[in-house]
């Protein structure tokens, strides 16, 4: 059976993944700027004979690979991200996703001459800003794909069907005068006052918006010496909703905030949204339902996140608006810990975290191969997503 197969592979390649997904967590790179991380990852899908484009979208460090026995059928993208974050490395696992990518797709593509369709592996550059899926969505590298697919790990929880939140980036720049702090104090305009401005009306706004939206921010720039009026200070802050128009709406509500500080400051303001937006999650519940059923053959138990849990936001959410899409999360730790913290990346090295990664592999795989091989599965999954459209 294929499914067999896939997994065996997987099993007699694990201490090869686990080398793979070392080296990646020893060398974080931040996005944009995977140079190793893209030629590993690259290097290795060429040496199975996979069609590897690296530089694709304009981006130095996205791939575009593809399994050389392609014949009619569906179209599967298996995505990897292998950004880090500053100063913490792989603290959000990175090196785990693209590993178990990797893992998924060597594994189908050792028996893709007995499998229809088309197997891509895409290689997405910094996902924890800056959306590297977006240039490539732009670039028309998703236009005939039918379904995507990728994992993440979280702390103790296995799961599909998590959303995630729209997001916008806003950066606001505040232009005073300089003056004496303490002798010519009436002769200045102090822009620090209106980024703090800024964070007392926004901490107000909070009071008026839906539970599942979020802003939040931190002061870039604040002055150079406390005797010193600030003639420039400056912001920036992360906007999130669940729908992607109120997102925008919530913008506009953040950028009058920052008008009204500056008004009645006497700062002039520079506001600006920056690089390209993150929209929210569309989950395909039909390629999570098949994806859940490959775990419980796996032995995995499934573990939703509690009730009222908070949201996060990725560029796979602009995928989820162009095809059938997943991104089920798998615990690769035996306790609970924070995302985006230390212990997070020493999680994500770690020999439960490796073991899971494999899981992670072997649950794609089959699930790939329910999509290769069940039309009436993929047929669902985009009555489906057309339907969310």
């Amino acid at each position: 059976m294929s499914k067999d197969k896939v997994c065996s592979f997987i099993d007699e390649n694990k201490d090869y993944l686990f080398r793979i997904s070392k080296e990646i967590h020893e060398n974080p790179e931040l996005g944009f700027e995977e140079f190793k991380a893209s030629k590993l990852l690259a290097d290795e899908l060429k040496k199975a004979e996979f069609k590897v484009e690296l530089g694709v979208a304009d981006l130095d460090t996205a791939i575009l690979a593809v399994h050389p026995k392609e014949s009619e059928g569906p179209v599967v993208a298996i995505l990897a991200e292998y950004d880090a974050l500053p100063e913490i490395g792989h603290a959000c696992g990175h090196n785990l996703i693209a590993t178990a990518a990797l893992g998924a797709s060597l594994a189908i593509g050792s028996l893709k001459s007995e499998i229809p369709g088309k197997l891509i592996f895409m290689g997405t550059p910094a996902e924890e800003g800056g959306g590297g899926k977006i240039y490539m969505i732009n670039a028309g590298l998703f236009k005939n794909v039918d379904a995507a697919m990728m994992f993440h790990p979280s702390s103790i929880y296995n799961m599909v069907g998590r959303g995630g939140l729209a997001i916008v980036e806003v950066k606001m720049e505040f232009f005073g005068k300089s003056a004496h702090a303490s002798s010519q104090p009436e002769k200045g305009i102090n822009a620090l006052d209106a980024v703090i401005q800024t964070f007392n009306s926004i901490s107000a706004l909070r009071q008026h918006i839906p539970s599942d939206a979020r802003i939040h921010g931190i002061i870039s720039h604040g002055g150079v010496k406390p005797n010193i009026v600030p003639d420039y200070a400056s912001a920036s802050f992360y906007v999130r909703a669940l729908d992607d128009n109120y997102c925008q709406e919530l913008v506009n509500k953040v950028e009058k905030c920052a008008k009204g500080a500056a008004l009645s400051t006497g700062a002039k303001l520079k506001f600006e949204r920056m690089g390209h937006s993150y929209r929210s999650r569309n989950v395909n519940r039909t390629l999570g339902e098949a994806f859940l059923e490959n775990l419980k053959t796996l032995e995995i138990p499934i573990r939703p996140i509690p009730p009222g849990s908070g949201l996060g936001s990725s560029d796979i959410g602009n995928v989820s608006h162009e095809v059938p899409t997943i991104h089920p999360y798998i615990g690769i730790s035996e306790t609970e810990i924070n995302g985006h913290s230390k212990d997070f990346t020493a999680a994500s090295i770690s020999e439960f975290g490796q073991n899971r990664m494999v899981v992670a592999a072997k649950a794609l795989a089959m699930t790939a191969l329910d999509v290769f091989t069940k039309p009436e599965l993929l047929a669902k999954a985009k009555e489906e997503f057309e339907k969310e459209k």
